[in-house]
């Protein structure tokens, strides 16, 4: 699968952009703030319904003006598909799948498949545990749609009984308005966990053999799941905490308080490692996701590599350069300031490749 072209109208800096796009790799070369994360941003924006940098709609629409526009086409499993994300502010978003709107943006998800790595990635490690479960959810939702309805589901009980608990804060207390939301938790729960395990275990090895091949060997990595479901009973664990959540006024345990473990040499990431080590961890992390998607799916997702090199020595860039460059990989972006970066790529992709040259959202190639 690949995206051939490309139009952007009042997106974010750029006021009217065209793009014809390589089947191979596709560079962004230009200085900081000229536009060049924000071309992978609308990329990412046809795929996800949202953008990855602002999760406000309005905030992408170019200063002083009204709308922004969207549109992408792709090639995808032997026919053509055009997608077209619209917005005007104060207006809902339209997204479109060949001219045919959709009735929730939730059905779209997956049928673009995208990877991207990007420096924000290290809120992964240094983040709270909320990016974490994001990430997983993200991954997971991309090829499971009945993963993504769960996850929507359980989201929905849990707001519910959060807006009851505080109800509830000095008047009388009704156990079994609670219990209601209790089954809604654990009948969802349980199979949102019971997939996020089973994520972890596939996803961990191809990890782990990329972070090798990346690092020389010389490290070892581990990809853990934390959660209260592993040991204990859900639907007892709500009945065991009922008095600190009425305290609290909200839902203290549950698999939204599942965390993710990055380690290194057996010891947290976040803590003992290095940039570099930090850095190249989330590659290998993403990578791995790369190949899961495309087992998954039957699709080749496109890869988007915004800023990698940096705090990478030598040598994990040119592992990270060989490992894009092998036939296993599709259509590929990448952004740089760099262009020696991007020759070495060049070089080593024996396929059609296009470098576009970024100014303050002009474009030149």
């Amino acid at each position: 699968m690949y995206i051939q072209e490309l139009s952007l109208v009042n997106f974010k800096n750029f006021e009217h952009a065209e793009f014809k796009f390589a089947n191979g790799l596709n560079c962004f070369i230009g200085n900081n703030g000229a536009g060049k994360t924000n071309l992978m941003d609308a990329i990412y924006y046809l795929s996800f319904c949202k953008s990855f940098l602002n999760p406000v709609d309005a905030q992408n629409i170019r200063f002083d003006q009204d709308f922004f526009m969207i549109q992408g086409k792709y090639f995808r499993l032997d026919s053509e598909e055009t997608i077209y994300c619209g917005l005007k502010r104060t207006q809902k978003k339209i997204f479109k799948r060949n001219q045919k709107e959709y009735k929730k943006l939730s059905a779209h998800i997956g049928l673009i498949p995208v990877i991207i790595i990007t420096p924000l990635d290290a809120n992964l490690i240094s983040g709270g545990s909320d990016e974490r479960r994001r990430f997983i959810d993200t991954v997971i939702s991309q090829y499971d749609a009945v993963y993504l309805d769960n996850l929507i589901r359980y989201n929905r009980a849990l707001q519910q009984r959060n807006n009851l608990l505080k109800q509830f804060a000095g008047n009388s207390f009704q156990s079994e308005l609670i219990e209601i939301w209790d089954d809604q938790l654990v009948k969802y729960g349980l199979l949102i966990h019971t997939e996020r395990l089973n994520f972890i275990n596939n996803l961990k090895p191809v990890f782990q053999q990329y972070y090798q091949l990346i690092s020389g060997g010389k490290e070892l990595v581990d990809l853990k799941l934390h959660s209260d479901l592993l040991s204990n009973d859900f639907a007892q664990l709500l009945k065991d905490t009922i008095g600190r959540d009425r305290m609290l006024q909200y839902t203290s345990t549950g698999t939204h308080k599942d965390d993710f473990e990055f380690d290194l040499a057996e010891y947290p990431i976040k803590k003992f490692g290095s940039q570099g080590q930090k850095k190249t961890y989330l590659v290998a992390l993403k990578l791995a996701q790369f190949d899961f998607m495309k087992e998954i799916s039957g699709v080749t997702p496109i890869l988007l590599l915004d800023d990698i090199f940096d705090k990478l020595d030598r040598n994990r860039v040119e592992q990270i350069v060989k490992l894009v460059a092998d036939e296993h990989f599709g259509q590929i972006f990448i952004t740089d300031t760099n262009r020696e970066h991007l020759d070495l790529m060049i070089a080593r992709l024996d396929t059609e490749s296009r470098i576009f040259t970024i100014n303050d959202g002009q474009v030149n190639n």
